[in-house]
């Protein structure tokens, strides 16, 4: 496999992209520091990337905090607008492909039907609309790009809605989990293998491809899966989302259609309560 550089390698995407190249016995990549590979700072970027010359960037750098971006408006855009330009405008440079992680925040999210590729996106909260504007940025500056929405990522790394809930259901007696927002889950063991496999591919298909796990859940029907599964006494309560009010708005309805990920690069994609199966047993391992 060519040479492959991670940006965001400490994050929870780029940690499991470290266990998974470990697996696949890929050796040929490089998981910079932050520091030497600060998507903020376009020299930085462009000297890493000359001294590297990777075949493929994938960028797992992003600010994800939605609720803060509300606030913070300046950073998530510098981060992932301005930084997914820098990291595009260096892969041009060198000639690099470029893999750079999208969201399921992209649209709007009010309609109950499967979301394709093409549709409009229209976000309607901060987060959604600066990542939106990176998307855009990519490919103004690189043809060579694969823009990858995932949705609902979690792991045994990091923070994330998995091992909260995990945290939350050790410490109380009752949970109030929303029910009217609906989505897919994605394991990020899961998508870093879809990661990988394009790359290995040898494919030029350049474009937007929605990744997640197969099925569709609520928040409150993953909530009760985690407890399940990981054999967790709680009690949890379905409520509205207008019962728990955020200071940003999220999608209704999230789900995205895969057909063209796994038809351009043969990707089997595992039904997400498998996958998260995995990732509890994973967690009890720790």
């Amino acid at each position: 496999m060519s040479k492959i550089l991670v940006i965001g390698a400490g994050g929870q995407l780029g940690q499991c992209l470290k266990i998974v190249a470990e697996r696949r016995g890929i050796v040929d990549i490089v998981f910079p520091a932050e520091q030497d590979a600060n998507i903020l700072d376009e020299g930085v970027l462009n000297a890493l990337l000359a001294k590297e010359q990777p075949a493929f960037v994938i960028n797992c750098a992003a600010y994800t905090a939605v609720d803060k971006a509300e606030d913070e408006v300046e950073l998530s855009k510098a981060i992932n607008e301005t930084g997914a330009g820098y990291l595009a405008s260096a892969c041009a440079k060198q000639g690099t492909a470029l893999i750079h992680v999208s969201t399921d925040f992209v649209f709007e999210g009010n309609e109950v039907k499967l979301l394709k590729e093409n549709d409009e996106a229209n976000p309607i909260n901060v987060y959604g609309l600066t990542k939106l504007d990176g998307e855009k940025t990519v490919a103004d500056y690189l043809p060579a790009h694969f823009i990858i929405r995932t949705s609902w990522l979690y792991s045994e790394y990091a923070n994330n809605f998995v091992k909260t809930m995990l945290k939350l259901g050790a410490e109380r007696d009752e949970l109030n989990i929303i029910a009217d927002q609906v989505g897919t889950p994605t394991y990020a063991i899961d998508l870093a293998n879809a990661i990988y496999d394009i790359i290995e591919s040898g494919q030029k298909d350049y474009g937007i491809y929605h990744y997640s796990n197969e099925g569709v859940t609520s928040w409150f029907d993953f909530a009760r899966a985690i407890f399940d599964i990981s054999k967790t006494q709680v009690n949890v309560n379905p409520i509205p989302g207008s019962a728990y009010p955020t200071k940003a708005i999220r999608p209704a309805f999230s789900v995205m259609d895969k057909t063209k990920i796994k038809e351009t690069f043969n990707i089997e994609i595992p039904y997400w309560r498998d996958s998260l199966v995995d990732c509890i047993s994973k967690i009890k391992e720790q």
